[in-house]
């Protein structure tokens, strides 16, 4: 498959009307699949009626069809098509967090999306994407766009159209680069359908700043619970894995360095992802900082371009760090123990 590709400037006016984003939006109308970014990761979309294209997002990934897909759309009108109801905590979050990386869990209304988009489940997920180039691609195919990462499944997500690129080139219809994303991590995923909203998947919007807006939040307990059916993306399988191994290493930097050194004894190379503060302290065979420590958003927005960098070194393995487990910390420690398969060295 010839997959096009189109450069779009995202600060351009009325950028629905641009011939780009005309030409994307008709590739969706036919049921084919086009890359998009969107603030938080680039998406993989298609049009989320109909099975044919949704399969075909499915194909192009490699992903398992139980797992639901976030359906995307560019007004909260569109919602009435498919939602049975809205709860008062789900108005409250779309007001407050729409557009934006908040994807909310709704009752499902049947008959309007591919079954295959919600994996068969009596709930759908659904986000206002808050950024330009999404928005437009939305606005002029006038569809509720299915979307999950632009990526092949298991490998870390795409923050770049390069990492789309490198993933799906020959694989889907069409790449729209937008310029690289910001948040850098996928987007929080709430479950609204019960009296205490609960937490599927820590993202872009904070557990803290959530409970701002409707009080008390559960988190799901069964994140990691791999023997039941995903209510949410991300939920199962291993994700965002580079492809040496990683290992998360709960103890200080010369613990780090001290497995390393015996790592070096075995003859292997070793990759260290750290921070800014850190990456003088390591003698390893290639260091990656990923951001500021004090400033756990900058790590948010660059983990994914950390973990697609090693597959580009000569590595055996991988050691990193760990983060506070708290705000957007949350996102990137789920992040990173699925890409590391949970494996966790103490130190």
């Amino acid at each position: 498959m010839n997959t096009n590709y189109w450069s779009v400037d995202k600060f351009v006016d009325k950028l629905e009307n641009y011939p780009q984003i005309q030409q994307a939006a008709d590739l969706l109308s036919k049921n084919e699949v086009v890359a998009f970014p969107t603030e938080t990761v680039y998406g993989l979309g298609g049009n989320a009626k109909d099975n044919q294209a949704v399969e075909k997002i499915f194909a192009a990934k490699g992903r398992p069809s139980d797992n639901p897909l976030i359906i995307h759309i560019a007004g909260q009108i569109q919602l009435t098509d498919f939602v049975e109801d809205i709860s008062a905590h789900a108005q409250l979050l779309m007001s407050r967090f729409w557009p934006g990386p908040l994807t909310i869990i709704f009752p499902l209304k049947k008959g309007f999306l591919s079954s295959k988009a919600t994996a068969g489940l009596e709930t759908v997920a659904v986000r206002m994407p808050d950024h330009p180039v999404a928005m437009a691609i939305l606005k002029a195919s006038g569809l509720p766009i299915a979307a999950p990462s632009a990526n092949r499944s298991g490998k870390p997500s795409p923050t770049t159209a390069l990492h789309v690129k490198e993933d799906l080139d020959g694989r889907i219809a069409g790449i729209v680069d937008g310029g690289p994303t910001g948040v850098g991590v996928e987007s929080t995923v709430i479950d609204c359908t019960s009296e205490i909203p609960v937490i599927l998947r820590p993202g872009g919007v904070t557990k803290e700043q959530l409970e701002e807006v409707v009080g008390e939040v559960h988190v799901d307990p069964a994140l990691a619970d791999e023997k039941e059916a995903p209510k949410s993306p991300g939920m199962k399988y291993r994700h965002y894995a580079p492809d040496a191994p990683l290992y998360l290493i709960d103890g200080t930097r010369e613990d780090i360095q001290r497995l390393i050194n015996e790592q070096h004894r075995e003859g292997r190379k070793v990759g260290v992802l750290t921070t800014a503060e850190n990456e003088a302290f390591y003698d390893a065979d290639y260091i990656y900082a990923c951001g500021e420590r004090d400033r756990l958003e900058t790590v948010a927005s660059s983990i994914y371009e950390a973990l697609r960098s090693f597959n580009k070194q000569d590595v055996d393995l991988i050691y990193s760090e760990m983060f506070p487990n708290e705000g957007v910390g949350n996102a990137i420690m789920n992040r990173l123990l699925k890409a590391a398969g949970q494996r966790v060295i103490k130190g």
